[in-house]
């Protein structure tokens, strides 16, 4: 990539490169366009497909796919039951999905600190806030890296509760030698562009459970029954259906599963080169004192959704915001992964107050995401790590000055 001077006399990239991106191919184009010659656009005969091939490959007996991983949740968080008055522990470090579902159903989310480690939800700090009301723990395999599944799914188990995995970063993350999708009792993944395969917009959730397995799918198209041996009168017709519950239409259309079929069959090679990309900048950055490095829990092996760094700002002149914009000013298009989400307005107008996990708090306030995505070049992955070197670099000369 050709470079010009930027600010401070920074090599600026002449385009700018994104934190993530989907990688299409002709294949992917060819799979989709196959299905805009044939007879289903919406629900057909590749949903299906894309869910058995998807649940074999994560290691569940089922997988129900969905309009978008948010809505999966959602279904997720109906088929445990959750309802009026109950409580679900979930992580402030991740996107306000992870929480919004148990809203939407009439629940309350908790909020448990983190292991200011591996960024994931500490289970100390969930067995901490264990109630009778509690239902459920969303735990969240933050950046790509399994949370502690193993004391979740024990804590689960000593009282009762439902494990709903949010893996939306984590699909092709393995946890003691197994895949994820195949140890919680459902765990959700999702098919956004920026993921590990893409299909436009998408969820799934995989579970082995079939009581879930048959609450997920009439959730996501309406509530409605067609088999015979469920409805509650005897069919007039085969045109006869009812509507047994309150569900959404919340249906993965077949343009959508086609192109998710054909980026499943790449995703072994995604994972691959996220892994290659996120060892070369640990390999570039180790040495760099006010740089921390992602932390690598050794029960678990990352798919690398993310790679985010740790500033030590007591080494630096300037904060992280400034160091931020630095950064977008030389066309790398780092990010943030997240804002705590009981730190939003509308989660703040709930009553949840600031300083309610000090931990996910304070680890907020010094991360930056940069860019990781399988279509990234060498060349785009040594431009990242020369302007963070530069930048970071400088900000630490000039508080050694000051």
């Amino acid at each position: 990539m050709s470079v010009r001077a930027g600010q401070a006399g920074y090599k600026r990239r002449s385009s700018f490169l994104p934190y993530g991106r989907q990688w299409i191919d002709e294949k992917d184009i060819e799979a989709v366009t196959a299905v805009l010659r044939g007879d289903y656009l919406t629900t057909g005969p590749y949903v299906p497909e894309f869910e058995s091939k998807l649940a074999e490959k994560v290691g569940a007996r089922y997988a129900v796919a969905f309009s978008n991983g948010t809505a999966a949740l959602h279904a997720a968080c109906y088929a445990a039951g959750i309802g009026e008055g109950d409580e679900v522990i979930t992580t402030p470090m991740t996107f306000a999905a992870s929480a919004n579902c148990v809203l939407y159903q009439g629940g309350t989310p908790v909020f448990a600190d983190i292991d200011e480690q591996t960024y994931n939800i500490d289970p100390r700090a969930v067995e901490s806030l264990i109630t009778e009301r509690t239902k459920a723990i969303i735990p969240v395999d933050f950046t790509g890296q399994p949370a502690n599944l193993a004391a979740i799914q024990e804590l689960a188990a000593k009282h009762g509760l439902v494990v709903i995995e949010d893996a939306a970063h984590a699909l092709g993350a393995t946890y003691r030698s197994r895949p994820i999708g195949s140890i919680s009792d459902m765990t959700m993944f999702s098919l956004h562009p920026v993921k590990h395969i893409t299909a436009g917009e998408g969820g799934v959730i995989a579970t082995d459970n079939e009581l879930y397995y048959g609450r997920l799918l009439d959730f996501r198209n309406h509530g409605i029954v067609r088999e015979p041996s469920r409805l509650d009168q005897a069919p007039p017709g085969k045109w006869y259906y009812e509507m047994q519950s309150l569900g959404y239409n919340y249906r993965l259309t077949d343009i959508s599963a086609a192109l998710a079929i054909s980026q499943l069959d790449k995703l072994d090679a995604f994972v691959s080169r996220r892994r290659k990309i996120a060892d070369t900048y640990n390999h570039a950055f180790r040495e760099m004192s006010a740089i921390g490095i992602p932390y690598q829990e050794q029960f678990g092996e990352s798919s690398w959704h993310l790679y985010v760094i740790r500033l030590d700002l007591g080494q630096l002149s300037v904060g992280r915001d400034d160091i931020f914009n630095r950064l977008h000013e030389l066309n790398i298009g780092v990010n943030l992964h997240y804002i705590p989400v009981y730190l939003h307005p509308y989660y703040r107008r709930l009553g949840y107050p600031q300083g309610l996990c000090k931990k996910a708090e304070r680890v907020y306030e010094s991360l930056i995401t940069l860019p990781l995505y399988p279509g990234m070049t060498d060349e785009d992955v040594e431009d990242v790590i020369a302007a963070v070197r530069q930048v970071i670099g400088d900000c630490m000369e000039e508080s050694v000055r000051r």
